[in-house]
């Protein structure tokens, strides 16, 4: 408990109330505001939830101002550079880096459980194969609490284990089958000697006739785009998934929500409306035009956007797109494709995003999603696809985050409060007289 207060003050006469002010281990403090409606009959207002926690979190810290992203304090330039995707895994889900023989141990549970029930190939068939991938992944997802109910009980530790597991290891099965389905060509499945990247891209390109050469650079990029995703705090997503699994329901169909809030182009469709701009201007005249669309950019009655620049959270560079930067440039370097007319466009947007004033005083730096969207083209998945990949990486996560709001003894069903400005009570009138 606290012994600082915060007072609220009101210019009607009502009687002053006062609220603990909470600490954290970083960030600003909070004001615990949860006996507002009890001591006043007063709720807050706070479209989009600005300036409200609405829960307490030992997971993930983001300092937007300073560009810092942390994992259990552990930073993201650390880890990306010195754990692999697994290892995140396991420190997201149980809090700590596992030794070597926690990681063997976490990574064999993963591996032997890629493998989906073979009814989800008829499910996958009700689908048009013209399918969204995020549409046919959100029905996959949430499908699976029908094929495993042994793992459904949300308030049962084991079963969340289970679930988490599950989750984890066949997320790239069902991801990669979803872009077999839609190419028309057979599935392909997992290899238990392969790394948890190295499965999922033999997975998506390797045919029955042409086995899938895995290029240890592709799969390090691969690999780092999973640990970059893996959380990022209470975004919309996370809060998704904590709000669906407030009511008690199972992993899978909260995990499933996460994933259909995630598709929203202002979330984890950034990445492919970000390409898909990066199309549009080669379209109209590639670098040659790139000035003309940097000008539309900057026209506030226009309604071009600049895509894959900026976030909500970091008021600096994100840390993110630092690793990502670098992880691009190997890949494109690795595959030759420098000369490539999009990836040229693609580098000569940054370079003006990176000097022209405009952009530096805004502080509308290329994020992460600009440069993922980058990687994964030219790692030749495609861009439909792109989103579905984050929802892969972000599984982690979602489930770490739901674990820790189920084991809160203070949490309990989200039912945020809301300010009316319907009707007043008014009367039916008969049909003949309205």
């Amino acid at each position: 408990m606290t012994d600082r207060t915060a007072s609220l003050h009101f210019s009607d006469g009502a009687p002053s109330v006062t609220f603990p002010v909470l600490s954290g281990t970083l960030g600003p403090d909070v004001i615990d505001i949860r006996t507002l409606y009890s001591k006043t009959g007063k709720f807050t207002y706070d479209p989009g939830f600005m300036s409200t926690a609405a829960c307490s979190s030992a997971i993930t810290y983001i300092d937007g101002d300073k560009g810092e992203l942390l994992y259990r304090g552990y930073p993201i330039e650390e880890l990306a550079v010195r754990c692999d995707y697994m290892e995140t895994c396991y420190l997201l889900l149980y809090g700590e880096l596992p030794d070597p023989a926690q990681k063997e141990d976490f990574v064999s549970r993963v591996t032997t459980h890629t493998m989906v029930n073979e009814q989800m190939q008829f499910f996958m068939r009700g689908f048009r194969r013209d399918a969204h991938p995020m549409a046919v992944l959100t029905g996959l997802v949430g499908a699976m609490s029908a094929f495993y109910p042994d793992s459904i009980n949300l308030n049962d530790a084991h079963q969340r284990d289970i679930s988490a597991i599950r989750l984890i290891a066949k997320m790239p099965t069902l991801i990669a089958m979803a872009y077999k389905y839609s190419s028309g060509q057979p599935y392909m499945y997992p290899r238990n000697e392969l790394s948890y990247a190295a499965n999922f891209m033999r997975m998506m390109f390797a045919t029955p006739c042409a086995d899938y050469h895995v290029n240890d650079v592709l799969v390090r990029a691969l690999d780092r785009i999973f640990i970059l995703h893996a959380d990022h705090e209470q975004n919309a997503s996370t809060s998704t998934v904590r709000l669906c699994a407030s009511s008690g329901t199972n992993p899978f169909a909260a995990i499933a929500a996460g994933v259909a809030c995630l598709w929203g182009p202002a979330h984890g469709g950034a990445n492919e409306a970000a390409l898909n701009m990066l199309y549009d201007i080669q379209a109209h005249g590639g670098v040659a035009k790139i000035g003309d669309f940097i000008t539309r950019a900057k026209d506030k009655n226009s309604n071009v956007r600049l895509m894959g620049f900026g976030h909500r959270v970091y008021k600096n560079y994100d840390p993110r797109a630092k690793l990502m930067r670098e992880t691009c440039y190997e890949v494109l370097g690795e595959l030759g494709l420098g000369d490539d007319p999009l990836f040229k466009l693609a580098m000569a947007l940054e370079k003006i995003a990176l000097e022209d004033e405009y952009f530096v005083q805004r502080k509308l730096y290329p994020n992460v999603d600009f440069y993922s969207g980058i990687v994964q083209k030219a790692i030749g998945i495609p861009v439909q696809l792109f989103t579905a990949i984050f929802a892969l990486a972000r599984t982690v996560g979602w489930i770490a985050q739901l674990n820790e709001m189920v084991s809160d003894p203070e949490y309990k069903i989200g039912r945020p409060r809301q300010l009316f400005t319907g009707a007043g009570r008014r009367s039916v009138k008969p049909i003949a007289e309205r």
